[in-house]
């Protein structure tokens, strides 16, 4: 069928051949090395069907004290190698099924306050934040100091580099979620270089964009998953004023910057999984109406479009409206809101819901993401995540075991 959603759009030289994105779900299921595991390739192989433009590799750590649990992918010089296969077999599924290699980024992370390389928190924070911190005052906090800050961007450099060995065309250096980047930007009252004015929170972020871009080839190009707000109170969040509403002013200064550096393409996001999950995952258990927070993304991703007009914005939120999800996306695209369309939850229940649309029109309703939170219930209890209901055979037993024994 003919849709928007179809168009072709050029990117860093690269010809995306539609506007579909896979958009980074963690599956908590690499090797504990931090290598590909079998679940990651199934789950990816899966995604190369899809026949989506972009497949945006999960959050993957740049150092083992920065992995957010022990399952989540980490490259490095002993797992480049699972990488590298894994990729290769992406593209070469790709090709055979859908006549197109998809472009396929790598997302890059540091978890910092979420970090649990070893299944238990180990947190590495920007500052003390007493409202993340209720209940959990205990916990063996230590805050990077300036003297580690400045070691951060050689670790991204080395795993840049990797990433290029590995046959990934982008690198995301991300910055949203509370993970350690988005952190400071939200580090007002911080001493010293990371802390204080803008210049100062985005410091080490923007050192870490500069290092991926100087450790790769032109070949590959440098993006972000970007915070838009934190939608938490002031101080504690970044992208809200002192009445507790949401500005973008902040965030508009960052893009300008991040446009100067040559990026063309932004992934843009909102809320903190976890914490408020429903702020970037409208979902029908939540404490608001999943589409007033359908609204909040759509408000805020048309005020970055239409105030940076040349960049390539993706969505997020996209899975909430089930059935009619595709006929959203193409709303928005129509509507200069966006440029692509990322799906998130969907892809765990539903990856060849494109095709679907393209060879029926429609979704078929008994496949389609239920927005029931149950891929994080697997998350948050600490085993792999996916989909226990749309993919039972496989993630059914975890539920089973790891949520509802508890």
């Amino acid at each position: 069928m003919s849709t928007i959603l179809n168009e072709s759009v050029k990117v860093h030289n690269h010809n995306i051949r539609n506007r579909i994105v896979f958009q980074p779900m963690e599956g908590c299921d690499s090797e504990f090395s931090g290598g590909i595991g079998e679940l990651t390739r199934r789950r990816y192989l899966r995604f190369a069907k899809s026949g989506a433009g972009i497949i945006w590799f999960e959050a993957t750590a740049v150092s083992g004290e920065g992995r957010a649990n022990p399952r989540q992918l980490y490259i490095n010089e002993k797992t480049v190698e699972s990488f590298r296969s894994l990729v290769a077999e992406m593209k070469q599924v790709s090709l055979e099924e859908n006549g197109f290699e998809p472009v396929i980024i790598v997302q890059l992370t540091y978890s910092g306050r979420f970090s649990k390389p070893n299944g238990t928190p180990e947190p590495i924070v920007a500052y003390r934040n007493e409202l993340w911190e209720k209940g959990k005052e205990n916990q063996p906090y230590i805050i990077a100091t300036d003297d580690y800050c400045r070691t951060v961007s050689e670790k991204y450099s080395i795993a840049a580099k990797l990433a290029m060995e590995a046959g990934f065309d982008g690198i995301d250096v991300k910055c949203c979620h509370g993970y350690l980047f988005d952190e400071f930007l939200s580090a007002y009252e911080r001493d010293g270089i990371y802390g204080g004015s803008l210049e100062n929170r985005t410091r080490l972020y923007f050192e870490c964009i500069d290092a991926v871009k100087n450790a790769v080839e032109d070949r590959m190009f440098v993006t972000t998953r970007l915070n838009a707000c934190d939608c938490f109170p002031y101080p504690y969040g970044f992208g809200v004023d002192k009445n507790n509403n949401i500005d973008l002013t902040e965030t508009k200064q960052i893009i300008k910057k991040l446009v100067e550096k040559g990026m063309e393409i932004i992934d843009i996001t909102l809320g903190n999984p976890y914490l408020i999950p429903h702020i970037n995952r409208p979902c029908t258990n939540a404490p608001e109406d999943g589409n007033i927070g359908l609204e909040r993304i759509y408000k805020v991703t048309k005020e970055l479009k239409s105030s940076f007009p040349d960049v390539k914005i993706v969505s997020s939120g996209l899975t909430f409206p089930g059935e009619a999800a595709m006929e959203y996306a193409e709303k928005l695209i129509n509507e200069n809101v966006c440029d692509f369309a990322g799906f998130g939850r969907m892809t765990f229940a539903y990856p060849e819901f494109y095709k679907d649309y393209l060879k029926n029109g429609r979704l078929e309703r008994s496949k389609v993401c239920l927005k029931c939170s149950k891929c994080t219930e697997l998350m948050r209890s600490g085993t792999v995540a996916g989909c226990p209901i749309r993919d039972s055979e496989v993630y059914m037993p975890y539920y089973k075991e790891f949520v509802l024994k508890k």
